[in-house]
């Protein structure tokens, strides 16, 4: 069906409502009028009192509360949309592009006036690549879901999160230290550590590789995500991860 086709439907839909409607009004005006003539002890003002009460209760009460519930469910499918357009359906983080748009407005507020001060952590599932030939791509999807809840509940209440490609996240950490840095990404390596994952009823270990950057000046999306994901490569003597400094 044509989008022609369907916008004439629609129409034809809301002429056929107009239309039933209002004949209904004025059935329910004409029967009630013509019942109050068989009541004798009415006046003509009397008449004219309970019509114009009744009218508004009976047709205009039905149609505003229609009405009403209609634009909730405008407002609901608004909101989904929004919804749908800014977050990733799997894992429930922002989508890249938005994530993207939203660290370079730097939409979080910095942790000082003017401050452009901050960490960005890149965050790579290990083992992903496996779990999808040995178990399916149902349960590779599942331990992202899994991945992307402990990165979730790691984080500060100010951090960004996003999904970055088909199977890496990023974290923007506005106006935090390298310390501040390392302790989410401790956090994020411990927690999905601790993730139980059992596809198929056998238990496996869910694991990410961290890499990291941190910035005292404003600096471009693509500069921050390129010096943190060149540092997944880079694991650290005591296990830890890398983190770079960039400066504008």
């Amino acid at each position: 069906m044509t989008k022609a086709s369907t916008g004439t439907n629609a129409w034809q839909d809301v002429v056929r409502l107009a239309l039933l409607g209002t004949i209904a009004s004025l059935c329910v005006s004409f029967g009630l009028n013509y019942l109050l003539l068989f009541i004798d002890a009415l006046t003509p003002f009397g008449r004219g009192v309970i019509t114009a009460a009744v009218l508004p209760l009976v047709i205009c009460l039905p149609l505003f509360v229609f009405i009403g519930l209609k634009l909730a469910d405008i407002r609901h499918y608004r909101r989904e949309l929004n919804k749908a357009a800014s977050y990733d359906g799997l894992t429930g983080c922002l989508n890249g592009t938005v994530f993207a748009s939203l660290v370079e407005r730097r939409a979080v507020k910095p942790s000082a006036p003017g401050s452009r001060s901050g960490a960005f952590l890149v965050i790579h599932p290990e083992h992903l690549r496996a779990i999808n030939l040995r178990f399916g791509l149902g349960w590779g999807d599942e331990a992202l879901r899994l991945i992307a809840s402990a990165i979730r509940s790691s984080v500060r209440s100010e951090d960004v999160i996003g999904r970055i490609g088909a199977s890496m996240f990023g974290v923007f950490l506005p106006g935090a230290s390298e310390a501040d840095a390392r302790k989410v990404g401790e956090r994020i390596r411990a927690g999905v550590s601790q993730v139980y994952f059992a596809p198929q009823g056998g238990e496996e270990v869910l694991a990410v590789k961290l890499g990291g950057v941190v910035f005292e000046q404003e600096l471009e999306f693509e500069d921050m995500f390129r010096s943190a994901a060149e540092r997944l490569s880079a694991p650290r003597p005591d296990g830890g991860f890398d983190l770079s400094h960039l400066h504008a």
